[in-house]
């Protein structure tokens, strides 16, 4: 049986202000085309289908236009809520919509009713586990502490029950939406960390045949059943040296995966990431290559160059991004605040704030847990009012 695995469309998303939205429908136009061309059996959607929990009406449209060519298709496909995702809204008529073959699982109470295919072999039971707001559905899942691997592991415990309950020999999968351990991170991602906690380990998954993961941008392996599809296009320059896919997985009839193999995605324009002094990257011949591309542009000479954005535009007419790195600097003044920031979660900066303030002296186990509990509660206020705007 054959799974078309695709996550983070982010419908609606932009690329420093450029309109994403025509390559976003050439990525449906690609979706669909390859679902007739390999003769698909079934579309795994994990997750962050929208890119802000109220997208806008054009988004709205060509993920309407995306849902009927699908059904048209004949092709089930299920599709869960990420946490960029207004579940209650991803999830409207999902009773309706079902009908037409098109499965939305966007409530957590509902990740152990699978949607059951059969082939020859048997029947696989695919399950559709949205994303999991710690603070929102620890107590749905009677989790023991507010953790991501704490309700992802207790969601997976019903998965695994409501499994061990049907025809010895059904093959499982399970699209998720979290962050694994030893998954590679870009900027474009939203932090979903708890208490300063965000991975949970791939053995959370145990005991199905194949993990179709969303959440991370960049197509990977974390183990031969537990893979990330990746967004089908860059939504950072950070994602410069990805190469943008779906995964085509063959489930043998056993239940292994005896093929997954990538489907590149449509690229709308190369990203290209440019360091140098200016003068220099204005006549490189190297550079030449770069000059249809979306440029990130960042200047080392010493002394700022006067017009700087222009002069590259005259070379790089789609420089999207410009930043000042002067040769030197982090020897005489340090780092600056944004490199400072970088890979820190939003409770270690609280934490350096704290000692700063105090001359000295990071906040103890205590204040640490009166920190992780403001920010967990801030979350988890946010959700909520996703639901009502």
């Amino acid at each position: 049986m054959k799974f078309l695995h695709t996550s983070d469309w982010h419908l609606g998303r932009s690329f420093h202000r450029v309109n994403l939205l025509g390559a976003q429908a050439a990525f449906v136009d690609h979706l669909v085309e390859t679902v007739r061309e390999h003769d698909v059996d079934a579309v795994l959607v994990a997750g962050d289908v929208y890119d802000r929990a109220v997208p806008p009406l054009p988004a709205v449209e060509l993920y309407d236009r995306a849902l009927h060519r699908l059904a048209e298709l004949g092709v089930p496909t299920v599709m869960i809520s990420g946490n960029h995702d207004s579940a209650r809204r991803l999830g409207v008529g999902a009773g309706l919509i079902d009908r037409a073959g098109i499965h939305l699982r966007t409530d957590p109470a509902g990740c152990a009713d699978p949607v059951v295919l059969a082939d020859v072999h048997g029947e696989v039971a695919l399950y559709g586990l949205p994303y999991l707001e710690p603070a929102l559905v620890k107590d749905e899942f009677g989790a023991e502490k507010v953790s991501h691997e704490a309700v992802l592991g207790a969601a997976m415990d019903r998965i695994r029950a409501d499994l061990a309950a049907r025809a010895p020999g059904t093959r499982s999968i399970v699209l998720a939406h979290a962050f694994v351990t030893g998954g590679q991170t870009s900027d474009s991602e939203r932090d979903i960390s708890v208490g300063g906690v965000e991975a949970v380990p791939a053995s959370v998954f145990d005991g199905v045949d194949y993990a179709a993961l969303g959440h991370l941008h960049g197509c990977q392996t974390i183990n031969e059943r537990v893979r990330y599809s990746g967004s089908p296009l860059a939504y950072s320059f950070s994602e410069a040296d990805h190469r943008k896919s779906m995964w085509l997985v063959e489930l043998g009839p056993e239940g292994a995966i005896a093929a997954a193999e990538r489907i590149d995605t449509p690229v709308p324009r190369a990203l290209a990431r440019l360091r140098g002094p200016l003068e220099a990257l204005l006549e490189d011949p190297a550079h030449a290559r770069h000059a249809d591309s979306w440029v990130e542009a960042t200047l080392t000479d010493p002394v700022r160059p006067d017009d700087p954005m222009a002069r590259l535009a005259a070379r790089f007419p789609h420089t999207l991004s410009l930043a000042f790195d002067p040769e030197g600097r982090e020897e005489e003044t340090g780092a600056s605040y944004a490199q400072r920031l970088k890979g820190r979660s939003d409770q270690e900066i609280a934490e350096d704030f704290v000692a700063h303030v105090r001359g000295g002296g990071h906040p103890d186990e205590a204040e640490r847990a009166v920190l992780q509990g403001a920010f967990d509660d801030v979350r988890a206020d946010d959700s909520r009012q996703e639901t009502h705007r």
